[in-house]
């Protein structure tokens, strides 16, 4: 052994024990419950008013999706919380969809956004949802580096 590794100093790199994955957690329940928000406020409060109704259910789907989402990555512990970042990346990559065919194409019977890109709501979700897939992917990607 040479005298280097002897006197080799502990990683200075951020922690991954508990703490680490307690600190991710909290935040993708944060993020996933700003994305639920964001959609509530879209929507006029709740119950809201989004016609047509198919949108109105999708935003209600994804509220929900939201809150469970954020309940499992913060009670949830073991191997729950893979199946807790898989829902988070649900929760971050449908009303990036829907942002993109809104604005874009449009969607059957919608045509209230469309063309609307800069609105300022909808780019502040852009963000939440952009952080929480981030994370979310990073998280399950080492989940299953992890198991492999």
């Amino acid at each position: 052994m040479s005298t280097a590794s002897l006197t080799r100093r502990p990683s200075t790199s951020p922690a991954k024990g508990p703490e680490h994955h307690l600190v991710s957690r909290v935040l993708g329940a944060g993020l996933a419950l700003g994305v639920a928000y964001i959609h509530v406020k879209d929507q006029g409060g709740f119950p809201g008013d989004k016609t047509p109704t198919y949108v109105g259910i999708g935003y209600y789907a994804l509220e929900i999706a939201g809150l469970l989402a954020a309940v499992l990555l913060l009670v949830g512990a073991g191997r729950h919380t893979a199946k807790a970042w898989l829902l988070a990346v649900g929760v971050a990559v449908a009303p990036i969809v829907g942002f993109v065919l809104s604005r874009g194409p449009g969607l059957p019977d919608y045509t209230d956004d469309k063309g609307n890109w800069t609105e300022t709501l909808g780019v502040v979700s852009l963000v939440v949802e952009g952080a929480l897939l981030l994370l979310a992917v990073a998280l399950v990607a080492r989940s299953r580096r992890r198991t492999a």
